[in-house]
């Protein structure tokens, strides 16, 4: 059974690093986004006996030096210093907020609708539905052959090690929402949930949760852990009995 301290620090531990992007940790964790997710750079997990402003203008300068103009960063109760109120002093603008929610797998059921469905991903057409959800979502670039040759061997990899997995989500058939979730001493990070804007509120979100909690708890996951976006996920996971353990806050700085 995970502590709340086991899981403030693996929400703290958490971070994406995208294929093909560059990160660098001094002070803090920067990553260099890909053009196929709008490039710029993405701030977080700062650990640092320097000051505020130190730590934000080391950022600020290694953002300069990747070519880039927009930092974005990620607040978390961890952070030492905490950058927050430099941030706004700055006239960083306030993004995004999502709130972490965590609960033993065990202890969560998820009531699924009729005529949603979902299933894990195993197959070069699956793969490519998926994309087809997550560039009108997330405003990214569609992967080309390669590319989804790619993800799929990224996918398998994942299943055959028993590392996590990615699951599609159906609305009477049709892919309309996908979700990931990665295994991590014990913990499922469940990320990258994404449903189509005109299937949403019918069900297709749950069913991909469901699907990932399952495939987690085979996996030997534990503990769930997800960070839902107050504006969108957020209020289901809360309904499904997830329990609140704070927030992160996304900060927009221009370079």
């Amino acid at each position: 059974m995970h502590t709340t301290d086991d899981i403030l620090r693996a929400a703290a531990a958490w971070a994406w690093l995208p294929r093909d992007s560059e990160h660098v940790r001094e002070d803090l964790l920067l990553v260099k986004y890909p053009p196929r997710f709008g490039g710029g750079v993405r701030g977080s997990q700062v650990g640092s006996a320097s000051s505020a402003a130190a730590v934000l203008d080391h950022a600020v300068e290694k953002t300069r030096a990747w070519g880039e103009s927009r930092l974005t960063f990620w607040t978390n109760p961890s952070d030492s210093p905490d950058l927050e109120e430099e941030l706004r002093r700055r006239g960083a603008l306030h993004e995004d907020t999502v709130a972490v929610f965590a609960l033993a797998i065990d202890q969560l059921a998820i009531d699924v609708p009729s005529g949603v469905t979902a299933e894990v991903v195993r197959t070069l057409e699956q793969v490519r539905e998926v994309d087809a959800i997550n560039v009108p979502v997330w405003e990214q670039s569609p992967l080309d052959e390669e590319g989804l040759r790619i993800e799929l061997a990224e996918v398998t990899a994942g299943l055959e090690a028993a590392e996590g997995v990615r699951v599609l989500g159906r609305l009477d058939g049709e892919a309309v929402s996908t979700g990931g979730c990665t295994i991590v001493e014990g913990f499922t990070r469940l990320w990258g949930a994404a449903t189509l804007e005109r299937a949403r509120g019918r069900g297709a979100y749950r069913a991909v949760l469901a699907e990932r909690l399952r495939a987690s708890a085979e996996l030997g996951a534990a503990t769930a852990l997800v960070k839902g976006r107050i504006s969108t996920s957020a209020p289901i996971l809360e309904r499904a009995g997830f329990r609140h353990y704070g927030d992160e806050r996304a900060y927009r700085l221009s370079v």
